[in-house]
């Protein structure tokens, strides 16, 4: 590496960086536009982008969790005793920890799949 480097500055070739890398330039479209997501998020919001499924249980986590942000904090066995079926308690297990990463969020509009 030393080499390489000893190589191109005896070569006499100035860098110049004014301009954007070549990697960069592609990088825009990679971006999210936050408009196309739900900037206040609730149980309902949240359940109806899981989707799924998973939205039949608005009701029933709304009156027992009350707060989404309880909702991110929930137990796998809190959602067991509420009564929800294991593959919906993964689902909203799975999303609810992508969400706290910052990795995942509802869209405004569902998604046609």
């Amino acid at each position: 590496m030393a080499m390489a480097l000893k190589a191109i500055l005896s070569s006499g070739r100035t860098l110049s960086f004014q301009s954007q890398p070549s990697w960069l330039l592609g990088f825009s479209r990679f971006s999210s536009k936050s408009d196309q997501y739900i900037p206040k998020v609730g149980i309902p919001e949240f359940l109806n982008g899981v989707g799924k499924g998973v939205e039949a249980h608005v009701q029933k986590l709304e009156t027992e969790i009350g707060d989404f942000q309880k909702l991110l904090v929930t137990r796998t066995l809190k959602l067991k005793k509420l009564g929800l079926p294991c593959k919906h308690r993964k689902l909203i297990l799975k999303y609810t920890h992508k969400y706290r990463l910052g990795l995942w969020r509802p869209r405004a509009e569902p998604v046609e799949s």
